[in-house]
């Protein structure tokens, strides 16, 4: 199937780039096999992995263009987990791109069901000083999507318990950045709860952070 002749460079560079992000999510260790999916706002919708597809096979023209009341033209079925992918899109203006996958040391945490405390001050890319862990709920299921809504409340990325985790971001690269960012904190917190009793940072400074963080990364000098 070809990619949709709609004469529009932008999506099909998005098309070609959640692929690669999706292949890309394996390689960095952050999922397995075809366990994860990722959507991209994209005009009346948003753009999102097929369901069940291996990444090695995945072309531009497998995405799938899903409109926000649920329909879509296309061969393939959307991923399982359209729902939370689209009702995160609909209810949050800042996200962009939403990255869902298994990784190892996030989903421990969420079979335990527990939260990331402020053990470092990375936690502030989260948008506050913990990551929640929302509760859990069949996969591709309406319950799933409000839990999901509800972990993100204030929030750019979450767990799901005995599922995996939830990254947002205003684009695909910084959710993908941020998904790598949350299992490298979960690793962290795993390796410090075996060396000892971790230290948490508290809640003012972690605001401190976020604040900080709004002007961190690449920007324009405006000096003359």
């Amino acid at each position: 199937m070809a990619v949709p002749d709609t004469g529009d460079s932008e999506e099909l560079a998005l098309r070609h780039a959640i692929t690669e992000a999706c292949r890309a999510m394996n390689a960095l260790g952050i999922n397995q096999g075809t366990s994860g999916n990722i959507s991209v706002r994209w005009r009346d919708g948003l753009l999102i992995t097929p369901s069940g597809m291996p990444y090695g096979d995945m072309k531009a023209a497998d995405i799938v263009h899903l409109r926000m009341d649920g329909s879509y033209n296309h061969r393939l079925v959307p991923s399982s987990e359209w729902r939370f992918h689209r009702d995160i899109i609909g209810a949050r203006p800042d996200v962009g791109a939403v990255v869902h996958a298994h990784p190892v040391y996030c989903t421990a945490f969420a079979i335990c069901g527990l939260e990331i405390p402020a053990i470092h001050y990375m936690i502030a890319a989260a948008g506050g000083p913990t990551v929640r862990c929302g509760g859990y709920a069949p996969y591709g299921t309406p319950e799933l999507s409000d839990i999901a809504l509800a972990a993100l409340r204030d929030r750019t990325c979450c767990l799901l318990a005995n599922h995996g985790m939830i990254a947002t971001g205003p684009d695909l690269g910084k959710a993908m950045w941020l998904a790598v960012e949350l299992e490298t904190l979960c690793r962290q917190y795993a390796v410090a709860l075996q060396v000892g009793r971790p230290n948490v940072l508290p809640d003012d400074e972690i605001a401190r952070t976020v604040e900080r963080f709004r002007t961190y990364g690449p920007r324009r000098d405006s000096a003359p």
